[in-house]
């Protein structure tokens, strides 16, 4: 059954999912109630158009059915997806929905999302440039994001609570040209590529959700790995601008610069209750990310950072080995488990919060081998993804 809305703003189809009228409402929240929030990079991307939702279109797909397992374990109110190809018309997200998460999977209890948001991705847009300069134009390298097709690793919101769809805000054709002190590497990219490169590798999103009495804007992204370029470090320039936008857009005063897609102006101002989640491809002390790049979220003073740990982490740095006995950061903050000869595991994901929240809890779902659910994360390859979910409860002041 079809859950979508699709309402055209600016250039682009942004896709808002509604409830039918029989959905059940939403849960409480308010002053004083306590909300989950999550991010989940849950590789659900594919390596061919349709072949999501040709995957998603039966119960029976394994890695979907692990991955709604893990969601339904934390049960969260509020969850970012990265890594969910686009879809136009939301029907991989409603498929999802339909024959996974609202299916007990292993005994887990089913979960149901009434309120959805899911919209265009720059990945594998073509650009008509040669934006890696290796003499030919195609390919997931000349996109406006990296991508074999576009939607490739895309993102949706998934919500219990109500979705204020009129006041989205979507930042997918921003230029990184137009953020002031901005790292573009002017040497690499040709003037004409300078004026068409937009920041977002993905795409940035303000979601607002109704809570009770109040709205949380929900800040959702998904930067550029900071690897897979050469010396000019266009990647990592790419991802620490990118991390910033959401510090200027939260930040008064900083944000004057910005414009969302519809021509609106400006960041969020000092009364906004917002949380930050996606995966930030940032680790920080440790990997290649350019300096100081997480660092504009987790120094900033209108930001709380939960920190949310794993035993798991801790036994998994100590069992691989690698590049994790050189790290400098603790492995009980790491979020995701990859390759131990470099980078290793990394503190990528992030579920962060403005100071109008009180935590009251934080964690990562990685669960220690002796624990039955270590089957959902597992060791490569991934029964899962080789991301791990990230939640945070907080109590909403």
């Amino acid at each position: 059954m079809f859950r979508t809305l699709a309402a055209l703003i600016g250039a682009a189809i942004l896709l808002a999912v509604t409830p039918l009228a029989s959905a059940a409402p939403p849960g409480p929240g308010g002053p004083g109630e306590s909300l989950r929030v999550a991010t989940y990079n849950l590789s659900l991307n594919r390596n061919a158009e349709g072949q999501l939702v040709s995957d998603l279109s039966t119960p029976n797909n394994a890695q979907a059915k692990a991955v709604a397992e893990v969601i339904q374990r934390t049960n969260p109110d509020v969850i970012l997806l990265n890594e969910f190809d686009y879809v136009e018309g939301g029907t991989a997200v409603d498929l999802f929905r339909d024959n996974y998460l609202e299916v007990g999977q292993s005994g887990a209890d089913p979960v149901e999302y009434p309120y959805a948001f899911v919209a265009p991705s720059n990945t594998g847009i073509p650009t008509g440039h040669d934006l890696n300069n290796n003499g030919t134009i195609g390919g997931g390298d000349d996109a406006f994001g990296f991508g074999l097709f576009p939607g490739q690793f895309g993102m949706a919101v998934l919500s219990k609570y109500p979705i204020e769809t009129d006041n989205i805000r979507t930042f997918q054709n921003f230029l990184w040209k137009d953020m002031p002190g901005n790292l573009l590497p002017t040497d690499f990219y040709s003037p004409e590529e300078q004026d068409i490169l937009r920041l977002s590798s993905k795409s940035h999103w303000d979601v607002p959700v109704t809570v009770g009495k109040r709205t949380v804007h929900v800040l959702a992204a998904h930067p550029t790995p900071p690897t897979f370029d050469g010396p000019e470090d266009r990647n990592g320039r790419r991802n620490h601008d990118e991390i910033r936008f959401w510090a200027d857009y939260v930040t008064p005063s900083k944000g004057s610069y910005i414009y969302d897609d519809e021509g609106g102006r400006g960041g969020l101002n000092p009364s906004q209750h917002f949380v930050i989640l996606g995966d930030y491809n940032a680790d920080p002390a440790d990997g290649d990310s350019f300096d100081g790049a997480i660092h504009q979220l987790l120094g900033n003073k209108r930001i709380i950072d939960p920190l949310p740990t794993s035993e798991g982490a801790v036994e998994a740095a100590q069992l691989q080995g690698g590049a994790n006995l050189t790290h400098t950061g603790d492995p009980k903050y790491d979020t995701a488990d990859f390759a131990d000869g470099a980078p290793g595991n990394l503190r990528v994901d992030y579920t962060l919060l403005s100071k109008h929240f009180a935590v009251n809890d934080a964690g990562v779902f990685w669960p220690v081998q002796a624990d039955p659910l270590s089957r959902l994360t597992g060791t490569f390859p991934f029964p899962t993804s080789d991301h791990r979910l990230v939640w945070a409860d907080v109590t909403l002041r």
